[in-house]
């Protein structure tokens, strides 16, 4: 039986970059593929791959009472013509509008995947009530519920009963395996030589990730290493961090993310929420020791002081400590890294998370009916 399966996401950078097994694994099982975000630059990218893109003009990712409705309205008017068998939701919104519009219109399957639950543990308790809420309300309308992270799943758990499971996360990971040839042509570039230590920041340009601290910590250590930030600007964001950084070179949005990884010494991402991380993923199989915030969803990574260092989120003086002791211990560095390393290959293999969604898919009662319609 051939299934027509869509993932839905806010943006197309998300599906592009993010579901890039996913959209494999139904290739792989002879399926059709459909692609439904807001318009964006991926597009095409996604149509050279043999994947139906549908665009929804009037979906972002900023939260907007007329433009989300506008956005449901036209979710609601093309679904039907696309005659999905499976429709897969990912991010806060699409996940919202997706599941509830898609069940109203009788989509026979309705997965939703909780990257991380788009709140920190210092905001205020009502936003959190509020976001719990509505993802509680919303796991009603689907068949199935994958959480990256497990402290994400007890946490929303009890809303979702026997559909719930943990998938966990992952990327290629023979994609980034270290490269001397990359690494001399990257610190060329960037005017870096052998000998100095390069600490490296990825993530969007926005206060959420911690760049404000690993700034100050830029600071502290500009005596002992260099430091660079990875990601593009994110205007969208009320947090938004346009000014220029003490310390950091900027390089900006990079789609050469293999070479950037093997030219860096350490990996370190200071942010205040996660789902569970990708580019920390990314840095382990690159074989780099990783230091990162103690929060949800980074704890995944791996187990402090064993395969990563963990600092206090929103503390530059904790960030400063962590990497100082990594920068002055080479010893250190190696061990983690190689550490990092093997809990990647054992367990951030993207193919096993695609895997896991199809068991979902198939698991499905609904699923099951569709089957015996179709004989």
């Amino acid at each position: 039986m051939t299934l027509r399966v869509a993932h839905m996401t806010t943006i197309d950078t998300s599906l592009d970059l993010l579901l890039a097994h996913e959209f494999a694994a139904i290739a792989m099982n002879g399926d059709v593929p459909i692609a439904i975000s807001a318009p964006g630059k991926y597009g095409g990218k996604l149509n050279e791959r043999g994947i139906q893109v549908v665009q929804i003009e009037n979906l972002s990712r900023k939260w907007s009472i007329i433009n989300d409705a506008k956005a449901g309205i036209q979710l609601w008017k093309i679904l039907p013509a696309l005659k999905l068998d499976v429709l897969h939701t990912h991010t806060p919104k699409a996940g919202v509008l997706g599941r509830i519009i898609g069940r109203m219109r009788g989509v026979p399957v309705i997965v939703n995947t909780c990257h991380g639950l788009p709140f920190s543990e210092s905001d205020r308790p009502l936003k959190k009530i509020v976001i719990l809420g509505v993802e509680a309300i919303a796991s009603q309308f689907s068949d199935a519920e994958l959480f990256q992270n497990t402290e994400d799943l007890r946490r929303l758990g009890w809303a979702c009963g026997r559909k719930a499971t943990f998938v966990g996360n992952g990327i290629e990971i023979e994609r980034f395996q270290k490269n001397p040839d990359l690494r001399a042509r990257i610190r060329s570039e960037l005017g870096f030589d052998d000998e100095t230590i390069v600490v490296g920041g990825v993530g969007r340009r926005v206060a959420e990730k911690g760049i404000r601290e690993f700034s100050q910590s830029a600071r502290d250590l500009s005596d002992k290493a260099s430091f660079v930030w990875i990601g593009p600007s994110d205007t969208d964001k009320a947090d938004a961090v346009e000014d220029e950084l003490p310390s950091v070179m900027s390089l900006g949005m990079r789609t050469d993310m293999p070479a950037i990884y093997s030219a860096l010494d350490i990996f370190v991402l200071p942010s205040y929420r996660e789902g569970f991380p990708r580019s920390a993923m990314e840095a382990c199989a690159a074989e780099l020791p990783v230091v990162l915030t103690d929060i949800r969803g980074s704890r995944e990574i791996g187990e402090a002081g064993q395969e990563v260092l963990f600092a206090e989120p929103r503390n530059s003086d904790s960030l400063t400590a962590a990497l100082r002791l990594l920068i002055e211990d080479p010893k250190l560095r190696k061990t983690l890294a190689r550490s990092g390393y093997l809990r990647a290959v054992h367990a951030f293999d993207g193919r096993q998370v695609a895997a896991k969604s199809y068991d979902a898919y198939k698991s499905s009662k609904r699923f099951k009916r569709l089957s015996e319609g179709r004989r």
